[in-house]
């Protein structure tokens, strides 16, 4: 088999609109009916919506708190779109982070999660985003994990990266395969 990875020069939501034409045709090619996006304000899972409206989306967002306070960093404007859509929003904490940043924070150190992470970033930081929102999904029940589905993530605003994955359950983390990458930056 022979495929095609689309390469960006640099991270970034300058490459959102291409990532979702390149979903669009790989989803169709594979006829997959979940995605799965990292989308903070809503503002990207809209732009998903959109292009694939006949997709089963799932929306995934910081946890409360991320950025200090209690605030979510949802906008209320994409939440009723994507409410209206009938879209999931997911709110909750990292895989890949979670408790072990916490514990990282308070007493240094680094815990085994964070080295899964940082090696994932290996990659980009949009892979291993794509990653922990497909486990975020699958521990809520709101993607299967015996199919593939299509992850979107990115770096910082919009996405940069697509993967098509078979997701697994946190406590089945190393059953989880990337099959595919779609799109991502070069680092």
């Amino acid at each position: 088999m022979e495929k095609k990875i689309n390469y960006f020069e640099n991270p970034g939501i300058e490459n959102t609109e291409k990532v979702i034409e390149l979903v669009k045709e790989r989803r169709e090619e594979l006829g997959i009916e979940n995605i799965v996006v990292a989308s903070v304000s809503g503002r990207t899972s809209v732009k998903v919506l959109e292009s694939m409206s006949d997709a089963l989306i799932v929306s995934i967002t910081h946890h409360a708190g991320f950025k200090g306070g209690d605030d979510l960093e949802l906008q209320q404007e994409y939440v009723e779109k994507l409410d209206n859509a009938g879209v999931p929003v997911y709110v909750g904490s990292h895989s890949l982070s979670g408790v072990g940043r916490g514990i990282s924070n308070k007493f240094g150190g680094v815990t085994p999660v964070e080295i899964i992470a940082g090696t994932l970033r290996m990659f980009s930081q949009g892979v291993k985003v794509c990653v922990e929102i497909s486990i975020m999904a699958a521990d809520a029940g709101l993607i299967p994990t015996d199919k593939e589905v299509i992850a979107l993530g990115g770096t910082a605003q919009g996405v940069d990266t697509a993967v098509v994955l078979k997701p697994a359950h946190m406590g089945n983390f190393f059953d989880l395969r990337i099959n595919e990458i779609i799109a991502m930056p070069r680092p």
